[in-house]
């Protein structure tokens, strides 16, 4: 089992943070779209630290310095909480003795304070975070580095992530693939793919 993090075990969104910063919707979501953009945010998830480019951002674009600099310094209030389903699953499956690693896109300077604030971070058998490579999904080469780095074999493995074009990455790798929507329907996924004797009953 490969889980992603972002979008399926933790509740990441930067309209956490910045629903607090920004009364109105329409303008909040012109600043995620043209200025701190999705973009922008890219390359933080390769490697790139965000303090520099927040530095950067904010020189082109001073009068939006303050919501600028929230990015990198309050980064932990884009996260809502865990998706408490979806833990539950990782739980289940690691009691059950089934391995599972997880292959997340994240800032290198992030990664650790969400090890410290989230426990069940420490549960994977082993775990990728692209800030740390200097690549991220959907390149091939950093799906490639989890399965050579942990001895895995694609074909043995099933992927959940929440976002289609790193479904496909991972699927052209000869990987398995659940696309996550919720938990229960991931539970659903689970059993179609022979794995509901090692679940609970979930209601």
């Amino acid at each position: 089992m490969v889980f992603d993090v972002g979008g399926v075990l933790l509740d990441w969104n930067p309209r956490h943070l910045y629903r607090k910063l920004i009364a109105d919707e329409a303008q909040m979501e012109w600043f995620l779209e043209e200025v701190c953009s999705p973009a922008w945010h890219a390359p933080h998830d390769r490697g790139v630290s965000t303090a520099v480019s927040c530095a950067e951002l904010a020189s082109r674009y001073p009068e939006y310095s303050e919501l600028i600099w929230a990015w990198s310094r309050r980064s932990e209030e884009m996260i809502r909480g865990v998706v408490t389903g979806t833990v539950e699953v990782l739980r289940e499956l690691k009691e059950a003795g089934l391995p599972c690693y997880a292959l997340t896109n994240m800032e290198a300077e992030t990664y650790p304070l969400r090890l410290r604030r989230f426990p069940f971070l420490r549960w994977f058998d082993g775990t990728v975070v692209s800030g740390r490579e200097g690549i991220a999904k959907p390149d091939p080469a950093i799906f490639t580095r989890l399965l050579d780095r942990f001895g895995l074999m694609a074909e043995t493995m099933l992927m959940i992530d929440d976002t289609e074009e790193n479904l496909y990455a991972a699927s052209k790798l000869g990987m398995q693939t659940a696309q996550f929507r919720s938990s229960r329907e991931l539970l659903t996924q689970l059993e179609s793919a022979g794995l509901g004797q090692s679940l609970a009953p979930h209601k």
